[in-house]
């Protein structure tokens, strides 16, 4: 059976104090090293949560500004196209005017020479009637 006697006291004494001394040294200091290390990891993952809250706010801001750039650049690509489009029909007013002017001018021209060409004719047909009237009577007419 069991006795109860000192030794046992003392047994029990002997563990309270090992239980105290493993505490104090050994306890106590890895308990303090996974509080550090839990909290280094909280402020790690905190850190982590912001970087990646900002990437995402970045990544809408670039994809904002792409949109908006697309926008931007279709709006100055339709305006130079209208603008491409009005310098085309100037251009082709300008040109038209211009065949226009010159087609005038070589009008009046024509007119001129056929002018000059029919005065010219017109003080000649004298002489070639006589010279056809000769050849168709075979003589001389005066």
């Amino acid at each position: 059976m069991l006795n109860i006697d000192g030794t046992v006291i003392l047994q029990i004494a002997n563990f309270l104090i090992l239980l105290l001394v493993l505490n104090l040294i050994l306890f106590r200091p890895i308990r303090k090293i996974l509080s550090q290390r839990a909290e280094e990891m909280n402020s790690r993952q905190k850190t982590i949560d912001d970087y990646r809250l900002r990437a995402e706010e970045s990544e809408g801001g670039i994809q904002e500004g792409n949109v908006l750039a697309r926008k931007e650049g279709y709006a100055e690509k339709e305006a130079l196209k209208a603008q491409g489009l009005e310098d085309e029909k100037r251009i082709l007013q300008e040109a038209g005017t211009g065949v226009e002017q010159k087609l005038g001018v070589a009008k009046k021209d024509i007119e001129v020479k056929v002018t000059a060409a029919r005065e010219a004719l017109e003080s000649q047909i004298a002489s070639f009637s006589n010279e056809l009237a000769q050849k168709i009577l075979g003589r001389s007419v005066q």
